[in-house]
């Protein structure tokens, strides 16, 4: 490898290496919510090998028994290890936070970049869309279109990332509006560039800022919904372990008499959705250099 291509390569990683130095001085709250959110995405990822037992195993140990060296958060009402239905329940909600936030995303960017660049009749008809919308409760839109297309872990990626989408796209737009008068998307106008090659060449790479800030912040908030569906029955259905669910079933049943039922899976959506928080937190003040403690790229002081 010669010279010039060894210093391209770390130039290329200086960014990266840049942010996280940031991240480890400037945030430690969001270098602490990173952590937990490496680890649950660590156990999602490992759920097989980190779970004791299956995640439907019944008659592992006495039923509702309470926390000891071989099951530490308990057995509940079936016989089923507690600590490896929560390993499994991460699973379910690193699946539900990244493909409906994923999806989402796509939803946002096609239609904030579309109605932002066009601008004009489009743009007005569009965000009196967008208005009409977000007038609505999300989690009466959730509960009544789950309702209507029946639970399932397709259908709940599907309605979260069509709720959520539709209301982000104000972000996306507000962020091309931001960049589409610059000298370069004129002279690309000028010189004839067509319309997709100016939005995927010029714009798109302009705004990834904002998107990826949307994306870390809107990860926990798919988790939670998708416990509050599975609470009131509407989310994923069993046998799969979703912490939502083992809050309704198991939890609320049986909470008077074992009250770590529903202490556990509560606790474990509390330190995720609280850890992702804070790492998206972290993430938007630093990519985003209107807030304060920034400036350059990454928000980093150009030396």
């Amino acid at each position: 490898m010669t010279a010039v291509e060894s210093h391209g390569m770390a130039k290329r990683r200086r960014p990266l290496a840049e942010f996280s130095g940031r991240l480890l001085k400037e945030k430690p709250l969001g270098t602490f919510g990173g952590v937990i959110t490496l680890i649950f995405i660590a156990t999602a990822i490992f759920s097989e090998l980190l779970a004791p037992y299956g995640v439907n195993d019944i008659g592992v140990g006495p039923r509702l028994s309470p926390s000891s060296w071989q099951h530490w958060m308990g057995v509940d009402h079936l016989g089923r290890d507690v600590f490896s239905r929560i390993i499994f329940g991460a699973r379910i909600s690193v699946i539900i936070g990244l493909a409906a936030t994923s999806f989402s995303i796509v939803v946002s960017t096609l239609i904030g970049t579309l109605s932002g660049f066009i601008g004009g009749k489009f743009d007005l008809v569009v965000q009196r869309f967008v208005d009409a919308w977000i007038s609505f409760p999300g989690l009466l839109v959730l509960i009544v279109v789950v309702t209507i297309t029946g639970p399932g872990m397709q259908q709940v990626i599907i309605v979260l990332g069509i709720l959520y989408g539709i209301g982000g796209s104000r972000i996306v737009r507000s962020a091309v509006l931001g960049i589409k008068e610059n000298d370069y998307i004129l002279a690309a106008q000028a010189i004839g560039t067509p319309t997709h090659r100016t939005l995927i060449w010029h714009i798109l790479p302009n705004i990834m800022a904002p998107i990826i800030v949307l994306f870390t912040t809107r990860v926990p908030s798919m988790i939670l919904y998708e416990a509050t569906l599975s609470f009131l029955g509407l989310g994923i259905p069993p046998p799969a372990a979703s912490w939502g669910r083992m809050l309704s079933m198991e939890g609320r049943r049986y909470m008077v008499r074992v009250p770590m039922l529903a202490i556990w899976p509560g606790a474990a959506l509390s330190i995720v959705v609280y850890g992702v928080n804070m790492f998206g937190d972290a993430v938007r003040d630093l990519l985003d250099p209107r807030l304060r403690g920034s400036g350059g790229r990454f928000s980093g002081k150009s030396k």
